[in-house]
């Protein structure tokens, strides 16, 4: 076989199985928002959550008085429709009948939704994997590639300004980082 027809089928074969470049949990936030959060004071702990304080359904009660950008349901408007390839951990949410996560939030740091506040719905993303995906640990990260869309969700654990139709979920390896 000839050089000048071997590389573009290896170039095919490459592209086929490269992953989407990383996108930036700061990327959901429009600017605004993320100039508001870096403005934004030290987070009281003294909190309802802290207290393990939760609503009659089961969620935390959100801290009165935090500052707007915790609330943010602003979104990027550009990126629905976009295919990502976002870092995070899993916040189980509906399983199949063997277990396995089929619906679950992906949140930007371990233990999010059950710790002091919980991030703004514009850091949250809804995840819908029917194929399904064991998670034995909320503590292990996740890459999740697939189609994001701008779509607010809410449930009784938390509000998200955006949902994913993920394709392929998988562990990070150490070989990522």
């Amino acid at each position: 076989m000839r050089l000048s027809l071997l590389f573009p089928l290896l170039l095919v074969c490459t592209l086929a199985h490269a992953e989407l470049p990383e996108t930036d949990w700061l990327e959901l936030m429009p600017k605004s928002d993320q100039k508001a959060l870096e403005l934004m004071p030290e987070i009281d702990h003294d909190s309802p959550e802290a207290m393990g304080t939760f609503t009659d359904k089961g969620g935390l009660k959100q801290s009165k008085g935090l500052p707007a950008v915790m609330y943010s349901t602003k979104t990027v408007p550009t990126l629905n429709g976009k295919q990502i390839r976002l870092g995070g951990y899993p916040v189980p949410l509906e399983s199949d009948a063997k277990g396995n996560s089929t619906l679950f939030f992906l949140v930007p740091y371990p233990g999010a939704c059950i710790h002091v506040p919980p991030p703004p719905p514009n850091q949250l993303v809804l995840v819908r994997y029917p194929k399904g995906l064991k998670i034995d640990d909320i503590y292990t990260p996740l890459w999740v590639s697939g189609t994001l869309k701008v779509e607010k969700v809410s449930n009784d654990l938390a509000a998200a300004a955006y949902a994913l139709d993920a394709q392929k979920v998988r562990v990070v390896e150490e070989a990522d980082l």
